[in-house]
């Protein structure tokens, strides 16, 4: 019997960690296939939050994350992390995920080692390079160097054909958030510290945190919830602030002491799947609620100019309200009133990303190729 063929699995932030923890399973699952599951610790407390829930433990950790830390000092310090570390094990291929600096830099250490590159949530675009930021073209250059594309919707199969990347490199297999969604769905347990919090009044879940949000569009997506706080008494915003400094100040600012928001510390994984499932819809400019929250059947108000999945949009599960005051409250009001026939819609679309199976697809897929 042949040996089994070494697959380097490399997370970073938190989002990255829930998208790749049915990866690694599917792996560890394999009879054929063996996981090296290295963190990088872009993120070192969300991150482990989600390594725990999951049961995964890296087997090498790059503890990169510094206080005040910069794309420059991430950059650099993974793309050196990750040399030892990858000319040490030497795996078959290795496998990033979706469009962080981890992703990119990971991306181009194995490609310096001429090791194969598989890319997961593989085409997502918006073709504004500035947005999302940097994003966008984390993506975009992780695209330039993968081998192994692993795109969870039509339209990112569409987007890597423009690109002229060859069709025996694409693979539609879904998004690997789904998977953690659902696995994650079937445990969830009351929380009751939380839901003392909204107990009696329609639950909006917010969350925002995005590079480009920092500054005057954050001030304004901020006047917009305060504004709606204070004519809706029969709803509760939960918004767990993110610690970066440029969001956590102006959120206390603005949004601080009122009696229907609550700004929450990060909440782990399982805890932010539990507020999913009793949110009446989800204000957010995060790329994986977006997926997320439309399997559990709840509307999403995407503060962003521009989307890398549009398909929610398409589906009409999701609507791009920007950072304008007027748009946010506007969609609020329109969802929120009595009988709406807008929040029926939305609420029934169907999620255009996934059944759950993609990281089972995934390890098949390498399985065959490797």
């Amino acid at each position: 019997m042949s040996a089994r063929k070494k697959v380097a699995i490399v997370f970073g932030t938190r989002p990255e960690a829930i998208k790749m923890a049915p990866v690694v399973k599917a792996v560890e699952a394999s009879g054929r296939l063996q996981p090296i599951r290295i963190a990088t610790a872009q993120h070192r407390g969300l991150l482990d939050q989600v390594l725990e829930y999951f049961g995964i433990k890296p087997d090498h950790d790059l503890n990169l994350m510094q206080a005040n830390q910069d794309l420059f000092h991430v950059t650099a310090a993974c793309l050196n992390g990750m040399k030892g570390v990858l000319q040490e094990t030497r795996p078959d291929v290795v496998l990033v995920q979706g469009d962080t600096t981890t992703t990119l830099a990971a991306a181009m250490a194995a490609f310096y080692l001429k090791i194969p590159v598989g890319h997961v949530e593989a085409g997502l675009r918006t073709y504004d390079k500035y947005s999302p930021f940097p994003e966008e073209m984390n993506r975009k250059m992780t695209g330039a160097i993968a081998d192994f594309h692993f795109a969870p919707t039509e339209q990112s199969v569409d987007n890597l054909r423009r690109e002229a990347i060859p069709d025996e490199k694409i693979h539609l297999t879904g998004n690997t958030a789904i998977d953690a969604l659902l696995w994650a769905s079937r445990r969830a347990v009351p929380l009751p510290a939380l839901r003392t919090l909204y107990e009696g009044r329609r639950l909006i879940l917010m969350t925002a945190h995005r590079r480009e949000n920092f500054g005057t569009p954050l001030q304004n997506i901020f006047r917009a919830v305060r504004e709606f706080a204070a004519r809706n008494s029969d709803c509760h915003v939960i918004y767990p602030v993110h610690p970066n400094p440029n969001v956590k100040g102006p959120a206390e600012e603005a949004l601080g002491g009122l009696d229907n928001v609550s700004l929450v510390p990060p909440v782990g994984y399982s805890e932010l799947v539990y507020l999913m499932t009793e949110c009446t819809l989800v204000l957010t400019d995060s790329g994986g609620l977006q997926e997320e929250a439309p399997t559990l059947g709840k509307p999403v108000l995407v503060l962003r100019e521009t989307t890398e999945r549009p398909e929610a949009v398409a589906a009409g599960c999701a609507r791009l309200v920007g950072h304008d005051t007027a748009a946010i409250l506007g969609s609020l009001d329109e969802l929120l009133k009595p009988g709406s026939a807008t929040y029926t819609r939305m609420a029934r679309a169907r999620n255009p990303f996934g059944d759950g199976t993609a990281a089972r697809q995934i390890a098949a897929l390498l399985e065959e190729h490797l």
